[in-house]
């Protein structure tokens, strides 16, 4: 038996996807009372643009997951399609226009979430899904993400120099049984680069992985999604040229 005791999985098939699916529930039930009927009315949508980074445990049992949404899908991106509703009412074009996002390689995070667990391996599990998310984003050509976040997470994301902007036009509300959620996007070549800069050790550790220990992080060429669902070829290889090439939550919504 490895000695490894989680492993990370970038757009899981079959039971694996099944248990980052019951994961992604059992968090969103926790903190914000949303029942899996509500997520699937809310996700479902998406489905065909949806691909899940997890974390799984010995037993093959998810313990965090992110639920990304890839550029192309038939329903377009859930927050840019959620600012245009109450509270914020802003047609997503407009948005997505004046923050200068090219729809054509912006990605959005979804939902994340880590099971309960003691809060150093709940930390430890959240940083590692960080360090995926940008794995993913290198692996993809991702220019920009998306998401409507909640503020806890907002602030964990910026404590690690994973600083994110207000989209035009938003501000923070109430969203989907979280009391305070904020619309944002966040460019990943400047990002990485601050936090290179800013915040080194967080860039040693979540971002270049050094540290994580006790996570099998696949290689690079496993967060590239595969053939049915992922952004334009031309996308990946130039994106993100500018991020040095050394470069290789606790729970909530995202």
């Amino acid at each position: 038996m490895s000695a490894v005791p989680y492993s990370m999985h970038f757009a899981p098939e079959g039971d694996l996807l099944e248990s980052a699916r019951e994961c992604e529930a059992e968090v969103f039930l926790r903190w914000y009372g949303n029942t899996r009927e509500q997520l699937a009315e809310e996700y479902g949508p998406y489905d065909d643009a949806s691909a899940f980074l997890a974390i799984a445990d010995r037993a093959g049992e998810v313990v965090g997951a992110v639920r990304l949404l890839a550029p192309g899908g038939r329903a377009g991106l859930k927050t840019l399609t959620d600012v245009a509703a109450p509270p914020w009412s802003v047609p997503g074009a407009r948005v997505a226009a004046a923050a200068g996002l090219d729809l054509g390689s912006t990605w959005e995070i979804a939902t994340l979430g880590v099971r309960r667990q003691d809060r150093a391996d709940g930390l430890r599990l959240s940083l590692a899904l960080y360090h995926g998310l940008i794995a993913v984003c290198r692996a993809n050509g991702m220019t920009s993400f998306v998401a409507v976040l909640d503020e806890r997470v907002r602030r964990l994301l910026h404590s690690v120099g994973l600083l994110t902007q207000v989209l035009p036009g938003t501000s923070t509300a109430p969203y989907l049984g979280s009391a305070a959620s904020t619309p944002v996007f966040a460019r990943c070549v400047p990002v990485l680069d601050n936090q290179r800069q800013q915040f080194p050790d967080a860039y040693r550790l979540v971002t270049l992985g050094v540290g994580l220990d006790g996570i099998t992080v696949p290689p690079a060429e496993a967060f590239r999604l595969h053939d049915g669902l992922r952004a334009p070829d031309d996308l990946s290889s130039t994106t993100l040229a500018a991020v040095p090439s050394d470069l290789a939550l606790l729970t909530g919504r995202a």
